[in-house]
């Protein structure tokens, strides 16, 4: 069989790096402190960059370093001892945007280079550009198609990756300055302040320029036979429980499509999960079609906090079949409740009974972070998750 292709996850700090690993990526990208486009993000010291590299690399998975934010002549100070520090850490390759790094990196370092969708690149000659500068890959802009993408592929031979799910930028593949004018913060150097998702007064009624999610999961099996290398899942910012559910979703519709059982039943069952562990709509934005107005927003958005997350195994005794959880949001006995698994399993359970940290008998979970005990058939692994029924 050949390779099959990539599942590139972001991961905010190093707990997220690791339930990515465990919930099906086969690569993640993290920020360090400086340098990055998530600067709200609690990101990596180099100690942490060590340490997620060496979690990975144990997992036969890679770790790609973010280092693509718009450089001014200030930001410059100190970015060539930082990289000569992860690339010592032992991160796999760098995602940059401004093109001065691409050649220090390649002349001083045994690491792969790929360029940022913040490069914006959208055509075939701008990839044979920078192959000639030795990148290794490029993230397309968001706003290529599948005919484009497949044309790129086929004439340069290149990497390439593209994104398949998470929050779009309302503007060209990231470059905006509208929260350099509202907020003082740069978008371009970490400081986003999504402005095009304020609410702003246009006529007495709420306008805004806020644009659906990305949902790619109906498409995977176009991109990946037209060559694309990797699948690039937004959101650093991002919960664990998120990253698990859409990590395992998506790893389950790649691998059902390699071991040739892929259908839209699969899908189907999929993107029912995906649709409730986000709390905005969802298109396919500009790879099978231009964009238009379904794919925007502009009034009547309802963000709505999911509650779907209601546990976090953190132990099973085998001999009493208690399982032991950390609460995370209300349940009680009596409920019918899934247990996604890091092996990607889906499992139904009802809760029979319900003890606290004591191990006296309750019968509501309601304190956060309440450690829990209950009776459970199925031995289950640790970082298993709990959550309610989604699919009915």
């Amino acid at each position: 069989m050949k390779n099959k292709i990539e599942l590139l996850s972001p991961a905010g700090d190093l707990e997220r790096l690791k339930f990515a690993c465990m919930y099906g990526a086969d690569a993640v990208y993290i920020g360090g402190k400086d340098y990055s486009l998530r600067a709200n993000a609690n990101n990596f010291s180099i100690e942490e960059i060590k340490e997620a590299c060496d979690f990975a690399h144990n997992l036969g998975k890679k770790v790609y370093l973010t280092l693509n934010i718009v450089f001014h002549n200030e930001d410059i100070n100190g970015v060539y001892d930082y990289i000569k520090q992860v690339v010592e850490a032992g991160i796999d390759a760098f995602i940059v945007s401004d093109l001065f790094i691409i050649n220090y990196i390649k002349e001083n370092f045994d690491v792969e280079v790929h360029v940022s969708t913040q490069a914006s690149t959208s055509n075939k000659e701008s990839v044979k550009f920078l192959q000639k500068d030795g990148v290794d890959r490029v993230v397309l802009a968001r706003e290529v198609g599948l005919k484009d993408i497949k044309e790129i592929i086929d004439e340069t031979g290149c990497d390439i990756e593209c994104f398949i799910h998470g929050a779009m930028c309302a503007f060209y593949s990231g470059r905006c300055v509208l929260s350099n004018y509202f907020t003082n913060r740069d978008s371009n150097r970490g400081g986003c302040a999504q402005v095009c998702r304020f609410d702003f007064e246009l006529e007495g009624n709420p306008y805004s320029m806020a644009v659906k999610d990305l949902n790619m999961s109906y498409l995977i099996k176009d991109m990946i036979e037209a060559g694309v290398k990797s699948l690039k899942i937004e959101g650093r910012m991002r919960s664990p429980y998120y990253l698990a559910t859409v990590l395992s979703s998506y790893r389950r519709i790649i691998d059902s499509y390699y071991n040739g059982t892929l259908d839209k039943e699969i899908i189907d069952k999929e993107n029912k999960i995906l649709s409730r562990v986000s709390n905005r709509d969802n298109s396919t934005h500009f790879f099978d079609k231009e964009a238009d107005v379904t794919d925007q927003y502009y009034s009547g958005r309802n963000e709505v906090s999911n509650q779907d997350y209601l546990g976090l195994v953190m132990g099973y005794n085998k001999e009493t079949k208690i399982c032991t959880v950390a609460q995370r949001n209300f349940f009680e006995v009596g409920d019918e409740v899934e247990i996604i698994t890091p092996k990607f399993e889906i499992i139904k359970v009802k809760i029979k009974d319900m003890f606290d940290e004591e191990n006296n008998p309750i019968d509501k979970a309601n304190h956060a972070e309440q450690e829990i005990h209950f009776t459970l058939d199925q031995e289950v692994p640790v970082f298993s998750m709990i959550r309610r029924v989604v699919l009915e």
